[in-house]
């Protein structure tokens, strides 16, 4: 059977909507999923055919292309945010182009060179951007490491200072101690006896 026509009866009987759902521990994995229109947004759904997770850069998106083109050939409808993260991946291009081989506005094959260039220019803008936060990531890393540095150098320059400063202090106090002690040992002190020359000398006189 044709893969756009895998739907059940009661599948062609309700909305389809393909939409986003928390799921696992907490509620952290974001799958899309394809559902009832009227289900709860956490509820039940009738088939899973990705994953998102919106905290890498850029977001990981993770979609089976070909079945939600296959839900989307089939009428099922996408929410703004999975419309958008669909366009991102390719799927609604794929799907305005398949809708003109069925009608006979081109060929499969055309179709197909069409996507196949498109999806050329977008992985090569994918890996651009990739790139480009990757040297942004490695800058802001070097300048971290660099003001680190400067931080810690002006941290050891200070402290040679103070030590050099210290070291200059008990110098010079210890050269001031030394003057002051000079002049003292030069100066015999007051009434103190000649020496033993000097009294023959006067003996003599």
């Amino acid at each position: 059977m044709d893969g756009f026509h895998q739907l059940t009866k009661s599948q062609y009987n309700m909305a389809v909507k393909i939409r986003l759902a928390r799921r696992g521990r907490k509620k952290m994995a974001i799958y899309v999923v394809i559902a009832d229109a009227r289900a709860p947004r956490d509820g039940r759904f009738i088939e899973k055919i990705g994953s998102y997770n919106p905290n890498t850069d850029p977001a990981s998106i993770n979609i089976n292309n070909d079945r939600a083109l296959k839900w989307l050939m089939n009428g099922a409808q996408p929410t703004d945010t999975v419309k958008a993260m669909l366009s991102y991946r390719g799927v609604m291009l794929k799907k305005h182009l398949q809708v003109g081989v069925v009608k006979g506005a081109i060929t499969q094959e055309q179709a197909d060179e069409k996507f196949q260039s498109w999806l050329e220019g977008k992985e090569k803008a994918i890996s651009s951007k990739v790139e480009k936060i990757q040297t942004a990531k490695e800058s802001v890393k070097k300048a971290a490491l660099e003001a680190e540095t400067a931080k810690n150098q002006a941290r050891l320059d200070a402290i040679k200072e103070r030590e050099d400063a210290a070291k200059a202090a008990a110098e010079a106090e210890a050269k001031a101690a030394e003057a002051a002690a000079a002049p003292a040992e030069e100066a015999p002190a007051e009434g103190e006896a000649p020496a033993a020359g000097e009294e023959a000398s006067e003996d003599k006189a």
